[in-house]
């Protein structure tokens, strides 16, 4: 069984986010808390804290099993867009132009190497 954590209206683009997260897709969770610990993009922190709660959602629903036993990975991660803040910013001749800060959401799903070998 898997475990799924989500992370809702971040600060960053998605497209921005979507970069941070195709390093860590596939990978297992200790490789991919590492890389994210010594990545210098804003969205590596957001995505270490995710990591870190799908972890302890895989460990509340599996209280038997010890995560160093269980071998955990990432199954899959996707990276939507969030809601979008419009503003306004001044322009030359009394013009204005508009501003878009957009947030995205994360969704982790993250499951066992060995329990996949056992079915």
């Amino acid at each position: 069984m898997s475990a799924i954590a989500k992370l809702r209206n971040v600060p960053t683009s998605p497209r921005k986010m979507r970069t941070v997260v195709d390093l860590i897709r596939g990978k297992r969770v200790s490789y991919a808390l590492n890389e994210l610990k010594f990545q210098p993009k804003v969205g590596a922190r957001y995505l270490e804290k995710l990591v870190l709660s799908g972890i302890a959602n895989w460990q509340n629903k599996h209280e038997d099993e010890k995560i160093e036993e269980a071998d955990l990975y990432i199954k899959s991660i996707s990276v939507d867009s969030g809601r979008m803040l419009k503003r306004l910013r001044p322009a030359p001749q009394g013009r204005a132009h508009r501003i878009r800060k957009r947030s995205n959401h994360v969704t982790i799903v993250i499951d066992s190497l060995n329990n996949q070998e056992e079915k």
